[in-house]
């Protein structure tokens, strides 16, 4: 559990304060169900986190228009900072509809290692409120600040202390939502962006939470709010309210987690990310330049992005005995193939053999504009020892290559094949 703050960063300090009542249905929105004190979690969300940081990096940048992102005309728009947004600039816009939202758009090809050092910054200055922090991705953490609080801390000053820091020492600003729960701590950071802080008390549900539409929930996407509006389901007070066994027969369990995060409760404990264990897949995609339907085109795809799903694997020392190929058509249509290797596998070539013959035996309707590869049913390499010599050989070979590409740059040694000139996006 958290321990209190270091010297030095305590934040306002006042009475202990005894656990609110619960949310409907008798439960403590904190998890568990069980009698306790309230937890108090902070979620932390950089905003438009990509962006801010090159906007940061060079100031000629700021204030203009930006969006991280390849330059092509079918390139992805991975985040946009907010001058891109008020021209109706989103994620996930292929980078010619952008530019026709905001002709005076400016890219930014992503930086991920400064994104990474950036985000290595972020978790030093929340891991000086409480050790109690888990990464929930590049640019949102959740803090359990439970301790600080029942030592007489009050998180919204806590919550201050940190943007003030993050602004003070990193350049950036971020949002922070305050609540007693992972589910509703992430939806109040929502709530007020950029630079927002709110809380959302258990007594708050209904008079915040409620009214917001299905799609305000962490794990409700566009297909999901789709099939909840065919069921009379608009917002997440109606969600909370519908009757959890009919969810449970439409979505399975996991309509069950819906009902119970609408209502404003969540169990799931804030997990300190050297604890959560290694990732559970590694995987890579690519949006190409132009719709690809001849198969040499798309083996040349695959063997690329093969050779860097291999090398992150390697790089983790990590093997997976499960591959999936995944495929988009250029009316959005997306599905994977998966197939199953007899024992555990990092070896690019090997990957790149497997995804080969998933796509020799996949029938397409039509060209593809994404192509992905992801490695699944992880576990530490190394464990199918081998003295067989072509295998120690190949294995050096392997290594040999990790080390030229880590010298001069991905890609200065590949498995022999054509280049992608032309369709890598």
């Amino acid at each position: 559990m958290a321990e209190t703050a270091r010297s030095g960063f305590a934040g306002e300090r006042t009475a202990p304060v005894a656990g609110a009542a619960g949310s409907s249905g008798g439960a403590n929105p904190s998890g568990g169900g069980r009698a306790g004190p309230e937890r108090t979690i902070l979620h932390c969300d950089m905003n438009a986190f990509f962006a801010s940081v090159e906007q940061e990096a060079n100031p000629a940048l700021r204030g203009r228009p930006l969006a991280v992102g390849g330059g092509g005309p079918r390139s992805v728009v991975c985040t946009a900072s907010y001058e891109a947004r008020a021209w109706g600039v989103k994620t996930g816009m292929t980078a010619g509809q952008a530019r026709r939202q905001c002709p005076d758009l400016i890219f930014v090809p992503p930086d991920f290692e400064k994104y990474t050092d950036t985000c290595r910054r972020l978790v030093e200055i929340y891991r000086e409120v409480t050790p109690c922090v888990e990464c929930f991705s590049v640019d949102e953490a959740f803090l359990d600040a439970t301790a600080l609080v029942a030592a007489g801390h009050v998180p919204e000053a806590l919550a201050r202390r940190i943007k003030e820091r993050i602004r003070g020492e990193v350049g950036l600003r971020c949002s922070i939502g305050i609540a007693p729960n992972k589910i509703l701590a992430k939806l109040a950071s929502d709530l007020q962006k950029p630079d927002g802080l709110v809380r959302v008390r258990p007594e708050d549900v209904p008079r915040i939470v409620w009214p917001l539409p299905v799609n305000a929930l962490c794990g409700i996407g566009p297909r999901l709010a789709v099939a909840f509006s065919r069921m009379g389901v608009e917002t997440l007070g109606q969600l909370a309210a519908f009757p959890v066994g009919l969810l449970r027969e439409r979505f399975g369990i996991y309509g069950e987690y819906l009902h119970e995060w609408s209502a404003g409760r969540d169990r799931a404990p804030v997990i300190p990310s050297e604890e959560a264990g290694p990732p559970v897949s590694i995987g890579h995609s690519v949006t190409l330049e132009r719709d690809v339907g001849e198969r040499e085109r798309q083996v040349q795809v695959l063997l690329r992005l093969s050779e860097m799903v291999g090398r992150r694997a390697r790089a983790a020392g990590l093997a997976g005995r499960t591959l999936a190929v995944t495929f988009r058509y250029p009316d959005f249509e997306t599905f994977s193939r998966h197939r199953s290797f007899g024992d555990p596998v990092d070896d690019s070539s090997l990957i790149f053999e497997v995804a080969r013959s998933v796509l020799a035996a996949t029938p397409l309707r039509a060209p593809v504009r994404l192509l992905g590869i992801r490695l699944s049913k992880l576990e530490p390499a190394g464990r199918q020892a081998t003295l067989f010599p072509e295998a120690v050989r190949r294995r050096a070979l392997v290594q040999a290559m990790d080390r030229v590409n880590d010298r001069y740059g991905e890609f200065s040694l590949r498995w022999g094949a054509a280049g992608t000139e032309g369709v890598w996006g």
